[in-house]
């Protein structure tokens, strides 16, 4: 049979990728053809299908992942106004992400469209978290300045050891009832299941880490952050 694809003769080689993922191999098949394969003028390779539909979603997901993140950052700063604690909750987000990678890891999912989308709606969760803990170590902090107490290093670790406490059973809650709604999904079949298991698998990974960063990592950073800001308005004062 003979075709045509813009009035030009085609011809059209059809491939299956199992075990790997898509743009990988594409990429290595470029390259075998680069070394191999010596076209005549006149003829134009062309890579299409469902690689061609991956390459227009990273396209989107470069400019996507970005603007999410900037618009996390801007709503932090608008909840804290104050630019070092919106980037603590910031920095602190890829360690949130790493349950995601190692639970992709454990299940065999390589990173694709559906992944990334489960990476930033794990972003969204995580940040959620560092939020809340935060407004709780700083209200905590704040009943002791209410109370005229000193803010002494003793004080400072009492206040985000209380605040920090207080956030064990909600978090708890929280982690359960996601999980509980995610699970399902993650081990469910049938039409949409391998789309749907890949945006549920990092959030469900995420579940484990997101909660110790803002349980342990938080208060800690925190401690730092806000003892070194004391030891510069005192450093301004003196000077």
């Amino acid at each position: 049979m003979l075709k045509s694809e813009n009035g030009r003769p085609s011809g059209w080689v059809y491939m299956d990728v199992r075990g790997r993922d898509l743009a990988s191999v594409v990429k290595d098949l470029r390259q075998a053809i680069q070394r191999q394969v010596k076209l005549s003028p006149g003829i134009s390779l062309s890579y299409s299908g469902q690689f061609e539909f991956l390459e227009r979603a990273n396209a989107r997901l470069k400019v996507v992942v970005p603007m999410t993140l900037l618009i996390i950052f801007v709503l932090l700063y608008l909840i804290f106004r104050r630019a070092d604690e919106a980037l603590l909750i910031m920095a602190t987000l890829p360690f949130a992400l790493t349950g995601g990678i190692w639970f992709l890891y454990l299940l065999d999912f390589n990173l694709s469209v559906a992944t990334g989308i489960g990476f930033i709606a794990l972003a969204g969760v995580a940040a959620e978290f560092g939020v809340i803990m935060l407004l709780y170590l700083k209200h905590a902090l704040f009943e002791r300045q209410e109370q005229g107490l000193e803010i002494t290093t003793p004080v400072l670790d009492d206040a985000l050891r209380e605040g920090a406490v207080l956030r064990v059973r909600p978090k708890a809650m929280t982690v359960a009832v996601i999980l509980a709604g995610l699970l399902p999904i993650l081990l469910g079949s049938g039409t949409g299941s391998e789309v749907m298991s890949r945006i549920a698998a990092p959030m469900v990974g995420g579940m484990i880490t997101a909660p110790l960063l803002s349980l342990f990592i938080i208060p800690a950073a925190y401690r730092l952050m806000r003892q070194r800001r004391e030891r510069t308005e005192q450093e301004a004062s003196h000077g």
